[in-house]
């Protein structure tokens, strides 16, 4: 099918790394301001925090510290069923994705690219967050959509207000604004976020009924939650392929890379509690990439990020050339809780691995 490689050949994705300080933190580091999203005290703490109008509680999905809101909003409703998993709340699954969200703003990813408008600068509207941000209108589909997936399924309880979100001043047709509208939009989307929360939502009503502690499940959990994560990412990415226009080649493939490499991690249930994430994203670029970036010799960036990077590049392009077959047979490797287990212990042992070859796992 491939005639000019072997199927081993093309399953080797190896990437060669060192530890980073960043992941030598323990538990008692959980409070440590550098761990949540830059202003995340400063965001909204409550849906009844953000401004009514006309019996409707209005966000401005273009503002970062609204989006934070949103995402402090789901943290808290969802709390409880995380107890057993870190103190303070560390441990919910959800903080992946403003710890995220958070690298985004902090390194300038949701800035306009394109640069006619202040939106997004620090000497402008710096909490402005652009619709032509690629990074922006994807986090979009990770933050809004998820929420009022949230909504739908009851996580908030009987809120006294419908919910408005305010749309961008361009492209509003790439959006959807309520659960009413998201839902005749993208019903398959707002289902598989629904599901998720309703599996939280139902492990609470079962614990009560069989009067047993809990019949949460953490790899459960984590499956729903990453299917529809995954689902967001698949149905944005083609809507906003235009928006890659305004970014460099190296920051548009950065973008692509990633988004490919997030089907690999969420085939393992990887954790995205708060500590965790925050290791993870210590390997990734502290700025948006510039043409003048040549891989792998980004000289400001550390010899581990330039490695990440040009990995990552790797693996879009293997996975693109086998026409997907190396993330399926991944997907396949990790279809039972043991392969997952090994999966996971993979990317967490990078750090101070010399050495991540797919094959390992996989047999071949």
């Amino acid at each position: 099918m491939w005639p000019h490689f072997g199927i081993r050949a093309l399953l080797v994705v190896t990437v060669t790394l060192s530890p980073l300080p960043a992941w030598a933190q323990s538990e008692n580091d959980v409070t440590g301001e550098d761990l949540y999203p830059p202003l995340w005290d400063l965001a909204p703490g409550n849906l009844l925090d953000f401004p009514v109008k006309d019996n409707k509680i209005v966000i401005n999905a273009w503002n970062y510290q609204d989006r934070l809101g949103v995402y402090k909003s789901l943290l808290s409703a969802s709390a409880k069923y995380f107890d057993a998993f870190g103190p303070q709340n560390s441990g919910n699954i959800l903080w992946g994705l403003p710890v995220q969200h958070g690298w985004q703003f902090r390194t300038g990813r949701l800035a306009d690219p394109s640069g006619v408008t202040s939106c997004g600068y620090e000497n402008g509207e710096l909490l402005c967050q652009s619709v032509r941000s690629w990074w922006s209108c994807m986090n979009y589909y990770l933050s809004i959509i998820p929420f009022l997936g949230a909504v739908e399924a009851g996580l908030f309880g009987q809120l006294p207000y419908e919910i408005e979100i305010l749309p961008p001043e361009e492209q509003k047709d790439d959006f959807c604004y309520s659960v009413k509208d998201c839902w005749s939009r993208m019903p398959k989307l707002m289902d598989d976020w629904k599901a998720f929360f309703e599996y939280l939502l139902s492990t609470e009503h079962k614990a009560v009924s069989s009067a047993s502690l809990s019949s949460f499940k953490l790899d459960d959990a984590l499956g729903l939650m990453w299917k529809a994560h995954t689902a967001s990412i698949a149905y944005a990415l083609p809507k906003f392929h235009d928006s890659l226009k305004y970014l460099s080649d190296p920051e548009a493939n950065f973008g692509e890379d990633w988004a490919d490499a997030v089907d690999f991690i969420a085939a393992t249930h990887f954790s995205t509690d708060l500590l965790t994430t925050n290791n993870f994203q210590a390997f990734l670029p502290q700025r948006m990439l510039v043409e003048a970036d040549v891989l792998p010799s980004i000289s400001d960036f550390s010899p581990e990020q330039n490695t990440v990077l040009v990995s990552l590049r790797a693996l879009h392009k293997v996975n693109k050339i086998t026409g997907g077959f190396l993330l399926k047979i991944w997907q396949k490797a990790m279809s039972t809780e043991a392969g997952r287990r090994i999966g996971r212990e993979l990317i967490e042992s990078l750090p101070s691995s010399q050495k991540f070859e797919l094959l390992d796992l996989i047999g071949i």
